[in-house]
């Protein structure tokens, strides 16, 4: 049987992107995503556990969606689990590298939620510089429970 990398979110934007390019001119946002999960502890109190999420996204879509990226708003966020791992120099000379990983979200669709001037999505480019075509829906599109696939 094959497998599945396929994330879906639904979230609060913690600060605004942050619009970057590569030496190679390629454009590229990141995003701090927060999800809360509400429930009742043993004693019957509200309780919140928020989750952050660093999501990444390329291209067009990250250069034409990064102005409407900004803190409180609520976005829709589907992509894939991808984790780096790079060596950091230690602390002292003759330390050994310290090896660090970060696991993202490597975002192939976005839509803007509720609030705010309109709504607008947006799929990254494929890889291989592949471009995918971009999404505006003509009228809002409302996402309920019947969307989310759990």
């Amino acid at each position: 049987m094959g497998s599945v990398n396929r994330v879906i979110l639904v979230g609060n934007l913690g600060r605004d992107a942050e619009l970057r390019y590569t030496p190679g001119g390629a454009a590229v946002a990141t995003l701090s995503l927060a999800t809360t999960e509400v429930f009742k502890d043993k004693e019957g109190q509200r309780k919140e556990q928020t989750e952050w999420h660093r999501v990444v996204v390329w291209g067009k879509t990250a250069e034409s969606l990064n102005e409407y990226l900004t803190k409180g708003k609520q976005i829709y966020v589907e992509g894939r689990l991808q984790t780096r791992k790079w060596e950091e120099k230690g602390v002292e000379p003759g330390d050994k590298p310290i090896t660090r990983y970060s696991t993202e979200v490597k975002a192939d669709r976005i839509v803007l939620l509720g609030g705010g001037s309109g709504q607008r999505s947006g799929r990254v480019e494929r890889e291989h510089g592949e471009a995918a075509p971009a999404e505006t829906p003509s009228q809002p599109v409302d996402i309920t429970d019947d969307d989310i696939p759990f």
